[in-house]
């Protein structure tokens, strides 16, 4: 099966879907998006693929969060923000070829992935 992870290794629900992906006996595609950042065109499918905003895909507690004053941003500006500062983006994204979804719990990884 071809899986995607958006990976932040010093994330623990991030490490929990990996190790939960591998123990499905599948070796992911790791994409450690804070060395390797998606482009924003993909991270726009990425979050039109899992029925996300770009606001529900934002992680609102980093201090660049506040610093730029996002409250109030649009769609764009978030989108633009998370590109410029993928510390903003939530972790970890998993992308199937039939869905993608932030696994936050990790455990959420568990409906993408076969069942035995």
């Amino acid at each position: 099966m071809d899986i995607t992870i958006y990976h932040n290794p010093r994330c623990s629900n991030s490490r929990g879907a990996l190790d939960l992906i591998r123990s499905a006996g599948i070796e992911p595609r790791i994409v450690e998006y804070l060395k390797t950042p998606p482009s924003r065109a993909v991270l726009a499918e990425l979050l039109t693929r899992a029925g996300l905003t770009p606001r529900q895909a934002i992680r609102t507690k980093e201090a660049i969060y506040q610093e730029l004053r996002l409250d109030s941003a649009d769609d764009d500006a978030l989108l633009d923000a998370m590109i410029e500062h993928p510390v903003l983006i939530e972790r970890p994204i998993v992308a199937t070829p039939n869905a993608v979804r932030i696994c936050r719990p990790p455990e959420q990884v568990l409906d993408l992935l076969p069942s035995k």
